[in-house]
């Protein structure tokens, strides 16, 4: 008699996911651009390149430099702008029948919530993730998500003024990453998602310069696994939210491991860029991990770790 098939099924909110397994903000485009090389509609969840209100052009080259085990980015949050997604990039994937997750970005509390307002309109659109590591510019170019008080304002904005699951991208240059988790889940978030970039830089010794032009980049990769599962662990420690587990996963055994420390979700991430099918090979991956150790379903490995 055949064992049944594990249930890889999980929830954000009112979100429900066929399994665990996203693409990170940044390393999937808008979703088309992977379609000949990635199944889409096995996806757990898509999410798309950084939407601001206004299209951005970024930061100048030099804006990636490779490093041991990642990658160094600049690219200063390039992107279409919001009415050019909605025209040029979101037909596309009404025809996708996965989950589709917009990562939203802004200068001020008001860009977020025009961007939440707007995209509310929009039925596909099964959630937002809010990326809180941009700089305030009304408040000297502080990051939203280096300060509690900040961090809650742009959730709750948000919240405000967005109906279906609102999730909280945390930063993890700051001093008590808990704090932030805590405030966003007191504004109203449905689910936090950690961890974004760390800072970091390069120089080239041949030339003596940074070689970013940007000169400071957000550090990703395999190199960052061991502090996002950190942060991870101590996150799910105190919300009671969901946590969605991100940095340096490149094979299932990773994605495991941050299940293990309490996240109910991964995204996969630079990984894409070397592998556009590891998202796929990670769901499979999970799915016979659960099968081989007689789980029924992803609730039995969820932060399991954390009770054995």
């Amino acid at each position: 008699m055949a064992l049944e098939e594990p249930d890889m099924k999980i929830s954000i909110g009112s979100l429900r996911l066929r399994n665990p397994v996203m693409t990170a903000s940044g390393t999937f485009g808008y979703g088309e651009e992977y379609g000949s090389l990635v199944n889409l509609h096995r996806l757990g969840a898509i999410i798309v390149k950084g939407i601001s209100l206004l299209p951005r052009q970024g930061t100048p080259p030099p804006r990636i430099a490779e490093t041991a085990c990642g990658m160094l980015n600049a690219i200063g949050l390039e992107n279409v702008g919001l009415e050019r997604f909605l025209s040029e990039k979101l037909p596309f994937l009404q025809g996708i029948s996965t989950p589709l997750i917009v990562n939203i970005l802004g200068d001020t509390v008001q860009d977020y919530e025009q961007l939440a307002a707007r995209l509310n309109e929009e039925e596909k659109v099964a959630a937002l993730e809010v990326n809180i590591s941009c700089p305030n510019v009304k408040q000297g170019g502080v990051a939203f998500g280096t300060d509690p008080g900040m961090a809650h304002a742009v959730t709750k904005g948000v919240r405000q003024h967005f109906s279906r699951p609102v999730i909280v991208k945390l930063s993890p240059n700051v001093t008590d990453i808990s704090e932030i988790a805590g405030a966003v889940e007191e504004a109203g978030a449905d689910a936090v998602s950690l961890i974004n970039t760390v800072l970091g830089m390069a120089i080239d010794i041949e030339s003596c310069r940074p070689k970013l032009a940007n000169i400071f980049g957000g550090l990703s990769g395999p190199a960052i696994k061991p502090i996002g599962l950190r942060m991870v662990w101590q996150v799910a420690e105190c919300v009671s939210i969901p946590v969605i587990g991100i940095g340096g996963i490149t094979t299932p055994e990773d994605a495991i491991e941050y299940i293990l420390a309490g996240a109910c979700a991964v995204q996969v991430g630079t990984t894409n860029f070397i592998n556009p099918k590891a998202s796929e090979e990670i769901i499979q991956g999970i799915g016979a991990y659960l099968t081989e150790h007689s789980m029924a379903s992803m609730q039995d490995l969820i932060g399991r770790a954390r009770r054995v």
